[in-house]
């Protein structure tokens, strides 16, 4: 009898397991460039040393001093460009989302 709700308990835990699985959406990761008001090495190394701010699901930060520009790679279904916008500007650093086609998706599981 031991053995049999040890079978059935075991199935049972396999079983929950396959469904989490299967329930986990996709990864959209999104890359958007940042015009940004950076004037000197100062500013590179506040974003870069503040990447936690700009929000959850960041992967990758870039930033250009010379076309003063950031560039960001993060999880879509964890932040968006205003959210980043706001964490850039809590680092005291004005930016807004670049207008020519800056934008590129990728799907990933």
């Amino acid at each position: 009898m031991k053995k049999l709700l040890m079978l059935c308990l075991a199935l049972m835990m396999g079983a929950g397991l396959t469904m989490a699985a299967e329930k986990a959406a996709p990864k959209k990761i999104v890359t958007t460039v940042f015009t940004a008001d950076v004037d000197c090495d100062h500013c590179v190394q506040k974003i870069m040393n503040n990447v936690p701010s700009l929000g959850k699901g960041i992967k990758d930060v870039q930033v250009s001093l010379e076309k003063k520009e950031v560039t960001v790679v993060y999880d879509a279904s964890k932040n968006n460009d205003e959210n980043i916008v706001k964490g850039l500007a809590s680092l005291k650093v004005k930016a807004e989302v670049k207008k020519s086609g800056n934008t590129a998706e990728t799907s990933k599981k």
